[in-house]
């Protein structure tokens, strides 16, 4: 709904209506917002004309209210300290803005997301901006403050490098697909529906894993391909695939015996998992923090 605006009265008369309201004061109420008496007189008088009703009587050198501002003076300060709260919210936002954090989105889902509430009880102070991230892996500075991402390359002089997890690449799948099955060989997974990530060519990859293992990559079944992790790992624990993950992302759910490794063969990915922070902020206390929590939450500190 629409406000209408014209019906406002004068919003600077406001403070001088509350103050001497409160002080029940002229002279006190002009001290405080530091004006003039006759500017104090003025503000009220262009409250009870826009009004049409009289605020306050005069006793001596100081005022009261009349009944009409007895209940007129309630509103004014739920309104006013209202207005105040909000500006000060504000104030403090700009002096101390979220800090972004991007992450990869599967790492954001099955790692992160049910790690920061930890974060969040010991600093209740530091508020986290957690941007998932799947158009790509570079870190993107210009909307984020940190990052935790998977980097093939060397990052930029500019930015600081935190190692955090190891790269390692590995199968999973659900218990249901290997229920009465015996020991599997690294080959005989070729039997099995892969699921393919394409956002992770050039990272890792089925031919890449069984090329490192020296095994041609000859599939059974055409490869299902998805565009997230994400939603390889839905598939995995719904038992239509086994997946390749790096990192940390299924260890909840293995722990949990949600996912299973099917083989115990690993390779080492041909990147990085680590934080990244632009030089500028890297003695900031709040990212300080955050980077040491993130490296306790990920054992290495």
């Amino acid at each position: 709904m629409a406000l209408d605006l014209r019906k406002l009265p004068p919003l600077k008369a406001l403070k001088g209506f509350e103050a001497a309201a409160r002080l029940q004061s002229i002279r006190g109420a002009a001290e405080e917002l530091n004006l003039t008496h006759p500017a104090i007189r003025h503000q009220i008088q262009l409250l009870e004309d826009d009004l049409g009703l009289k605020l306050f009587t005069r006793r001596g050198r100081n005022v009261r209210l009349t009944e009409t501002g007895e209940a007129f003076y309630p509103v004014v300060c739920q309104v006013l300290g209202l207005l105040v709260e909000s500006c000060e919210v504000l104030r403090q936002q700009a002096e101390n803005p979220p800090l972004r954090l991007q992450a990869y989105i599967t790492l954001s889902i099955r790692w992160l997301a049910s790690r920061l509430s930890e974060f969040k009880k010991l600093y209740p102070e530091i508020d986290i901006y957690l941007q998932a991230n799947n158009s790509g892996w570079e870190f993107d500075e210009s909307h984020a403050d940190i990052g935790l991402i998977y980097s093939r390359q060397p990052v930029s002089e500019h930015l600081h490098w935190i190692d955090l997890f190891p790269s390692r690449v590995y199968p999973v799948c659900s218990p249901a697909l290997m229920e009465g099955v015996g020991e599997l060989s690294v080959q005989s997974l070729l039997q099995y529906p892969l699921l393919t990530v394409s956002s992770e060519k050039g990272y890792w990859s089925w031919d890449d894993w069984f090329r490192d293992l020296n095994i041609d990559f000859k599939p059974v079944h055409s490869p299902v391909v998805v565009d997230t992790l994400a939603v390889a790992l839905e598939m995995a624990l719904a038992g239509q695939g086994i997946v390749l993950v790096n990192g940390p992302v299924a260890e909840d759910d293995i722990a949990e015996g949600r996912l299973t490794r099917p083989v115990e063969d690993e390779t080492e990915g041909r990147g990085r998992w680590g934080i990244v922070v632009s030089e500028r902020l890297i003695d900031d206390q709040r990212v300080k923090l955050l980077t040491h929590w993130l490296q306790k939450a990920a054992g290495k500190a």
